[in-house]
């Protein structure tokens, strides 16, 4: 029986969680197929382009959305016949309405859902738009408190360093609309602390075969770019030429901005951990919302509710033996 071209799960969420990781080890598998490219967004969208979304680069990568259904389809037409189909655009939680159309249109697929230390997750996020040097704000918590004003000015998902981290709402949105037995929820530390563990259980969600992938790649991470000249002088030339960008094929950007944000991550520096008093300050923002996905998933989240920073991918797989610069 010949199968409709369209994914048999996604990857939901979150961004900046371990969903690029996860996504590369299930791309690993002898019988699963994944989209390129990887994050079409296709269900961000209902049938017209994306929005004119105005932060610095947002008009320079939205070139790359799919929104058309038969050019979504064809993405899927090149998948062996007995594969697993996926793709992984980690937006699809937080986007109520790419929840509605999901299932709406995909009533059998499987969900997964990555998330993370909503505090971490936002850092990390932040510290992508820094490196990238394209986040004009090298103070984070300054940052994570333009979200308001950002959204309002129309900047694209990828600047709610908050939202993005409410992982409690989203998933009760979606349990809503899909059946719970559907949605499998992965945490990051176990991506990082066991790996092959998480694959195969991912695996039996998933229906296939365990034992095919051992390990999962590094997540694509940033460098971390110091406070001074390098992102005071270059900073604002890669914001000018994404502007540009967004009148050029996105693959041309790429190559013509490549050297430019290699000069600016340069300097060998390593991520300053976040302090104490920082993670207290920033930890009314997902107290409760942290709590309320406990209480939809029955799993414990309160090392969350703590003041230890965890560190980056890099920092945990090494056992934290990274050395931090001063914040």
């Amino acid at each position: 029986m010949l199968r409709e071209p369209q994914p048999d799960f996604l990857l939901v969420g979150a961004p900046k969680a371990g969903t690029s990781a996860l996504h590369l080890a299930l791309a690993a598998h002898p019988d699963v197929f994944v989209t390129t490219p990887k994050e079409p967004k296709f269900w961000l969208c209902e049938g017209a382009p994306p929005p004119h979304w105005r932060g610095p680069g947002d008009r320079h990568s939205q070139q790359e959305w799919i929104w058309r259904a038969d050019q979504y389809a064809d993405l899927f037409r090149p998948a062996p016949a007995s594969s697993v189909r996926g793709e992984s655009t980690p937006f699809y939680l937080w986007h109520r309405g790419a929840q509605r159309r999901i299932a709406d249109s995909l009533p059998e697929v499987r969900i997964i859902a990555v998330v993370r230390d909503p505090i971490d997750r936002a850092y990390s996020n932040w510290m992508h738009l820094w490196s990238d040097g394209l986040e004009p704000e090298s103070d984070f918590e300054t940052a994570f408190g333009l979200q308001d004003a950002r959204s309002a000015a129309g900047y694209a998902p990828f600047w709610r360093y908050r939202d993005l981290g409410l992982y409690g709402e989203q998933l009760r949105d979606l349990v809503k609309l899909v059946d719970p037995a559907r949605v499998l929820v992965v945490r990051y530390r176990d991506i990082v602390d066991e790996p092959a563990a998480t694959v195969d259980r991912a695996c039996r969600f998933l229906g296939i075969r365990e034992g095919q992938v051992t390990k999962i790649p590094r997540d694509n991470s940033r460098p971390y770019v110091a406070p001074g000249w390098r992102p005071r002088v270059l900073g604002p030339v890669v914001r000018g030429g994404a502007r540009a960008g967004q009148f050029a094929p996105p693959q041309l950007w790429r190559r013509a901005s490549a050297p430019l944000v290699a000069q600016l991550q340069a300097r060998d520096a390593h991520r300053p951990q976040l302090s104490p008093a920082q993670r207290e300050r920033l930890l009314p923002a997902f107290a409760d919302d942290i709590r309320l996905l406990g209480e939809l998933t029955g799993d414990d989240f309160s090392d969350w509710l703590s003041t230890r920073d965890r560190g980056s991918f890099a920092q945990r797989s090494n056992g934290g033996t990274e050395v931090s610069a001063p914040a």
